[in-house]
């Protein structure tokens, strides 16, 4: 027990749901029953998400900032916080409802003046998907932007997670093959 909580307690979170989206309920029980209350509804939650879909392969480790930060303490607060998150390379804006308002890069951070307010310097037009987009949608618009994370949002334009390049690129090939293996008539077509 102690072993297997060292070895999950060592991943990302979007890399421990998709270990525990392919182990029997047992384990995934044995699991759960092993972890603090607050993470097992994220776990639970995280685990409902469709097979397909961008929710079903977001993280939630990503760095997000208050609007009314400056850039020194934003800067401050990735120092404290950014061993612990997947990437600290683009930074999420979001205000006390979760709301996403819009990000900074760490390039941007690292080069303005420390007093500049986060909402002064942050970008507002800001491309997301919702948890219940496809994936396919999802690497589209990796595709189209070239972005290295994309947020996802609720229906209500709350900040949920991210999606990582890393993780979308796992969709892009999965779906490269199957597309190839159509083509092949190695398995039979979807109507």
């Amino acid at each position: 027990d102690e072993e297997l909580q060292s070895i999950l307690n060592d991943l990302y979170f979007d890399d421990m749901i998709d270990l525990l989206e392919e182990m029997p309920a047992s384990f995934v029980n044995k699991v759960l029953a092993q972890t603090p209350l607050k993470e097992r509804k994220l776990i639970n939650e995280f685990l409902m998400y469709p097979e397909d879909s961008a929710g079903s392969i977001m993280t939630t480790e990503y760095v997000d900032l208050k609007p009314e930060w400056t850039v020194g303490q934003a800067l401050e607060y990735i120092k404290q916080i950014g061993m612990t998150k997947e990437t600290v390379y683009t930074c999420y804006v979001k205000n006390k409802y979760q709301k996403l308002l819009g990000f900074v890069s760490l390039r941007q951070l690292v080069t303005e003046d420390p007093k500049a307010k986060i909402e002064d310097i942050m970008v507002d037009d800001v491309i997301s998907v919702e948890t219940l987009d496809d994936q396919e949608e999802v690497a589209d618009k990796f595709n189209k932007y070239g972005y290295l994370a994309l947020p996802v949002v609720d229906q209500e334009h709350r900040l949920i997670g991210i999606i990582t390049v890393d993780d979308i690129m796992d969709v892009m090939e999965e779906e490269t093959t199957e597309d190839f293996h159509r083509m092949a008539a190695i398995e039979p077509s979807k109507k």
